[in-house]
């Protein structure tokens, strides 16, 4: 039998930490709206570094460290719903990481697939928030089980269009760039001579017979052509590598490199992340005004 004091202590801590909690979100929602008095990002994109640094750090195994970076995501996340950011994309699982020891790429295909059965659970909430979930890459790489729950979750979230999160699997941009060039080349195949036209739509031959393809040509054929380019791109754990990650959208947007590794990215680190996102906001928008 628990003795009476103890259910008295344990009692006391759950309405203690029930009353901080209400109060964090309170403070959370009051915050957030003084930011929201300025622009507010549309789209962040998220390289999630520093998985096994974390475990490495605390001693753990490789696995908790992927554990406690889906953690933080949820809470990521959550802040970024909240702030009312409409799209959100994460840098799950490049092509490159296929080449990875066995053990550790079959770990990271069971959470993924852990995480997408639970997702599917907690579907009727996900479905009362507008969440719309899109797995972007060469989704035939991924084992099967996977492919097939990422197919089920796009498809329950189909209708939804108040928020996007975006899941890049099986993604490089050196592997979507030249695919986009091969749908477009295949779509103007009628032509005698095709021709890429540059950046400012210039091309140096002008031949009746010729088929165009300019850069509106590739964009339509890219897989994050449903979304807008990111307002934010960042990675945690301090680094300012792209690592082959939507090289092509990033053109003006602001890269922020939080030295927080992924594990322990939050709250802090998605406000500061904004606020440096509106310090520069004038700035961001004439770069692509002359893009």
């Amino acid at each position: 039998m628990i003795p009476r004091k103890q259910v008295e202590n344990e009692r006391s801590n759950c309405v203690i930490g029930n009353f901080l909690g209400g109060l964090n979100s309170t403070l959370r929602k009051l915050l957030f709206r003084v930011i929201s008095s300025r622009p507010i990002p549309e789209h962040i994109a998220f390289i999630l570094d520093g998985n096994r640094r974390f475990a490495k750090k605390w001693k753990l195994t490789e696995g908790a460290g992927h554990k406690a970076g889906f953690f933080a995501l949820m809470s990521v996340l959550k802040y970024c719903y909240e702030i009312g950011v409409k799209y959100v994309t994460i840098y799950a699982f490049s092509l490159d990481n296929f080449n990875r020891r066995p053990d550790e790429v079959q770990y990271i295909m069971d959470l993924m697939q852990e995480k997408i059965e639970w997702f599917m659970k907690e579907l009727s909430r996900i479905n009362e928030y507008g969440i719309r979930v899109l797995f972007i890459g060469d989704l035939d790489r991924l084992y099967e089980p996977v492919r097939i729950a990422a197919e089920k979750a796009m498809e329950a979230t189909a209708k939804n269009s108040t928020t996007y999160l975006l899941v890049c699997v099986a993604y490089t941009s050196s592997h979507e760039i030249p695919q986009s060039i091969h749908e477009a080349c295949q779509e103007k195949s009628g032509a005698t001579t095709i021709c890429v036209m540059n950046v400012n739509n210039h091309t140096n031959e002008n031949h009746a017979d010729k088929m165009v393809i300019k850069v509106v040509d590739l964009e339509k054929h890219m897989y994050m052509r449903v979304v807008p380019d990111p307002d934010i791109l960042v990675r945690s754990s301090g680094e300012t590598r792209l690592s082959n990650f939507l090289l092509w959208q990033t053109t003006n947007c602001l890269l922020y490199s939080p030295k927080a590794l992924w594990p322990e990215m939050g709250f802090w680190q998605v406000v500061w992340g904004i606020l440096e996102f509106q310090k520069n906001y004038k700035y961001l928008e004439k770069k692509k005004k002359q893009a």
